[in-house]
């Protein structure tokens, strides 16, 4: 998927979160920022299966209101950002589960509870959760064990490049690089 001009399916991706959002509650509509100052560029979801983009960037957008800055939304305060957050990744987490597939929810759930922990014991140690996100993406719902060791070596080093050469393999390395300097520009490390 292009990051550089608006494919049709993107604008869905992103006018249908900002219509959910707007519906859902009068505070997220309040957050939300006018149509020419969003940044509707899809980071990590080109690394996975198309059907489950829409619930993979509303997940990435909760994650970016929680510890970046947000492509869709301006909140008030820091209260107003966490919960906006949770909503998206809840929202999206049931976009996921829609498509019945057990162990594709599984591995978000488990990205969400990593990237957290990463974060809460970063101590300036550097921060992989890019990595952690683009190999999940890309190996979503195998549950063959493959993110298993990596994931595991995360917190001890802080080093992702096993993260990396896994989603290279399996996205192209191209696009992983892509979408981590993408997700390096918006998330705060």
């Amino acid at each position: 998927m292009e990051t550089t001009r608006e494919t049709s399916a993107a604008r869905d991706i992103w006018a249908t979160i900002a219509a959910e959002a707007r519906r859902e509650s009068s505070l997220w509509r309040a957050a939300l920022r006018p149509d020419d100052e969003q940044e509707r560029v899809p980071v990590f979801s080109p690394l996975g299966d198309e059907r489950f983009a829409l619930g993979l960037e509303t997940i990435y957008e909760g994650y970016l209101l929680h510890y970046g800055e947000s492509r869709l939304f301006e909140a008030a305060d820091r209260d107003a950002r966490v919960l906006l957050g949770d909503y998206l990744y809840a929202h999206g987490l049931v976009r996921i589960a829609e498509h019945g597939e057990v162990a594709v929810v599984s591995d978000l759930a488990e990205l969400l509870a990593l990237c957290a922990g990463l974060r809460a014991e970063a101590d300036g140690r550097p921060l992989a959760d890019g990595e952690l996100w683009a190999a999940t993406v890309a190996l979503l719902g195998q549950g063959d064990g493959a993110l298993d060791d990596a994931r595991a070596a995360l917190p001890g080093d802080g080093d992702g490049a096993a993260l990396a050469a896994l989603a290279a393999a399996a996205a192209g390395r191209a696009a992983v690089e892509a979408a981590l300097d993408l997700h390096r520009a918006r998330a705060a490390a």
